[in-house]
C-alpha cells in the first residue's frame, strides 16, 4: 500500500475543520513535498516526523513522499498535525494497519525523540470534529483531560509514537500516567478576595452589585487608594458560576490561547482579565501576524475585563472595545480567511480624576491637561457604559463604622443570583438571560414601562443629557434594580436611579 489517510483538525478562531491528511509514497529521489496551505511550523513537520520515526525504532520510507492536506482552501497552522502525518506515513509504508485510523482524529506535536507533546486548541478541535461525525481522538497525555470534557468523545491518550504504533497494531490503549497525589495546601479562612475587604464606598459597592446582577458595564472615577481596583477584582466573586455551555465556551478560548492550567482544564468561574495600559490594539482585541490569536476581550469572555487607568490607554485601543461590546464577538479579517472569537464580557474601567492623581487642593493639573487626559475616553465608548460612579476618599470614622457592617461576597452573590433568576425567567422566551444582553428594540417592545416612570428619561432627552442608546441602557439598569428589589416592573424610583447611575450623578 502506497497511499494512506488520517485526519486532523485545523482551527479558525475557536471553530475547527476536519482536515484529511493523505500520504503517497512514490519513486524517485528521496524527499518530502507538502501541499495544502501549510504554514512555516507545519512545513517543518517533515523534519520532526522523520526524526521521531527513526528514534522510535521505525523506518523512514525511501523515495518521494507527498503529504496532502485537504481541503486545500483552508489555511493550516501549527504543529498539531505531526501525529496525523506520522500515522499516515506508517500506514502508507505498511508498517501499521489502517483499520483503526478510520474515523480517528490524531492531534499532537512530536518531539525528535518521538514523545507526544500537548498542543493548544484541543477542546475546540474535538468539539468541532465530533460535530462532523468523528468520535475517536488520539491526543497527548497532557491534552487527555481537556479532550474528555466533550461528551461521547472516545479519547486515546499516548505518551509517544511507539505507544501509537502498538495501539494501531491491535494493542490495548496505553494507560494514563500515574498522577502524583499532592495534598492541596490548607488555605486560611480569609483566603481570596472578598467584597467585605472594601470598607466604605456604599454607592460603588451597590454599583458592583447592580453590575453583577444585570451584566452591566461599569466606570469608576476616584483618587488613588479609594478602592477602584479592589472593587473591580471582587466583581467576579459575586457573579454566578458559569453554566455548562458557558464553561465550554470560555475553556475553548483559553485552550486556543494556551492558558489552561494542567490538571483542571475546565473554566468554571467567570474569567478576570486586566491588561496593562501599554497593551496594543492587537493584544486587546486579538490578531497578530500569521494565525490570529485571541485578545484580552476574548480571554475575558463570560467574565470581566478590567481596564485600569483607562485614560492611559491609547484612544484607538479604547475605541476598539466598542464593536465587541455591541456584538459580543471580534471578527479578524486576513487575506486567506476571516476568523471570529467570542467576546461577551463585562467592561469595568477605572480612572483617576486627573493626570497627577493628587487629591483636591493639591492637584496642579491645568484645565486643558485634564481635558486632554479624559479625551481618550470617547463619547461613544462612555455611552456604552451603563454605570458610572465616583469614589470619594473615605474618612477614618467611616472605615471604623463600616468594618462591622461590610457585606461579604457570599451575601451579595445570593442577592445577585436571585435577581438573575428573575431576569432569566422573564427572558426565557428569548435567546438572552441577562438584562444587559437584550437589544433595546426588544426591550421596549416586549417589556414596556409605565409612561409615568419614563418621564425622567424624557426630560433628559429633551435637554440633550442622554442619547437614544443611553435611554436603552438606563432602562436595562432599571429592570435590574427592579429584579434586585423583587418587583415585577421598574417604577419611577428605579428609572431615576438608573439614569443617575448612567449619567454619573449617583454620588
Amino acid at each position: 500500500m502506497t497511499l494512506a489517510r488520517t485526519h486532523c483538525v485545523t482551527l479558525l478562531g475557536v471553530r475547527g475543520h476536519v482536515v484529511e491528511v493523505e500520504v503517497h509514497l512514490g519513486g524517485g529521489d528521496p524527499g518530502v513535498t507538502m501541499v495544502g496551505l501549510p504554514d512555516a511550523a507545519l512545513r517543518e513537520a517533515r523534519d520532526r516526523v522523520r526524526a521521531a520515526l527513526v528514534n522510535s525504532g521505525e523506518s523512514w520510507p525511501s523515495g518521494q513522499i507527498t503529504v496532502s492536506l485537504s481541503p486545500a482552501s483552508l489555511p493550516k497552522a501549527g504543529s498539531l498535525f505531526d501525529l496525523a502525518i506520522a500515522g499516515a506515513v506508517l500506514a502508507a509504508a505498511g508498517e501499521v494497519p489502517s483499520d483503526r485510523l478510520e474515523g480517528t482524529v490524531l492531534i499532537a506535536e512530536l518531539g525528535l525523540d518521538g514523545r507526544a507533546r500537548p498542543v493548544p486548541g484541543v477542546l475546540p478541535a474535538v468539539v468541532s470534529a465530533t460535530g462532523q461525525g468523528h468520535g475517536r481522538f488520539v491526543v497527548a497525555h497532557g491534552n487527555a483531560e481537556e479532550a474528555r470534557l466533550v461528551p461521547d468523545a472516545e479519547v486515546v491518550p499516548v505518551g509517544n509514537l511507539m505507544e501509537l504504533c502498538d495501539w494501531l497494531r491491535g494493542g490495548e490503549p496505553p494507560p494514563d500516567p500515574p498522577r502524583a497525589e499532592v495534598p492541596p495546601p490548607r488555605a486560611p479562612a480569609d483566603a481570596g478576595p472578598d467584597l467585605a475587604d472594601v470598607l466604605g464606598q456604599p454607592v460603588a459597592r451597590r454599583a458592583v452589585e447592580i453590575a453583577a446582577a444585570g451584566g452591566h458595564n461599569l466606570m469608576m472615577l476616584g483618587a488613588p487608594g479609594t478602592g477602584k481596583s479592589l472593587l473591580a477584582e471582587r466583581l467576579p466573586t459575586v457573579l454566578p458560576e458559569l453554566g455548562p455551555a458557558e464553561a465550554l465556551e470560555a475553556t475553548a478560548i483559553h485552550s486556543v490561547a494556551g492558558m489552561l492550567p494542567a490538571g483542571s482544564p475546565l473554566v468554571t468561574r467567570p474569567p478576570f482579565a486586566a491588561p496593562h495600559h501599554t497593551s496594543s490594539r492587537a493584544a486587546i482585541i486579538g490578531g497578530g501576524s500569521g494565525y490570529p490569536s485571541p485578545g484580552w476581550v476574548s480571554k475575558a469572555h463570560r467574565g470581566v475585563l478590567f481596564v485600569d487607568e483607562a485614560p492611559q490607554f491609547g484612544r484607538g485601543v479604547l475605541d476598539s472595545l466598542r464593536e465587541p461590546l455591541e456584538r459580543g464577538e471580534v471578527v479578524l479579517a486576513r487575506a486567506a480567511s476571516t476568523v471570529s472569537f467570542p467576546a461577551r464580557f463585562q467592561l469595568v474601567m477605572a480612572a483617576n480624576p486627573c493626570p497627577c492623581a493628587k487629591p483636591g487642593s493639591l492637584c496642579t493639573c491645568p484645565a486643558g491637561e485634564r481635558r486632554r487626559y479624559f479625551s481618550r475616553l470617547s463619547g461613544p465608548l462612555l455611552d456604552r457604559v451603563d454605570l458610572k460612579v465616583e469614589l470619594q476618599p473615605v474618612s477614618r470614622a467611616e472605615l471604623l463604622a463600616d468594618r462591622a457592617f461590610a457585606e461579604s461576597s457570599a451575601v451579595v452573590a445570593a442577592r445577585v443570583a436571585k435577581a438573575r433568576d428573575r431576569a432569566a425567567a422573564r427572558l426565557a422566551h428569548t435567546p438572552w438571560s441577562t438584562n444587559a444582553e437584550i437589544p433595546g428594540s426588544r426591550l421596549r417592545r416586549e417589556f414596556p414601562v409605565e409612561p409615568a416612570a419614563l418621564r425622567v428619561l424624557g426630560r433628559a432627552m429633551d435637554q440633550g443629557l442622554i442619547s437614544a442608546r443611553g435611554v436603552d441602557r438606563a432602562l436595562r439598569v432599571a429592570w435590574t434594580l427592579a429584579d434586585l428589589a423583587e418587583r415585577d416592573q421598574p417604577g419611577e424610583e428605579e428609572v431615576a436611579y438608573a439614569f443617575a447611575l448612567w449619567s454619573g450623578r449617583a454620588w
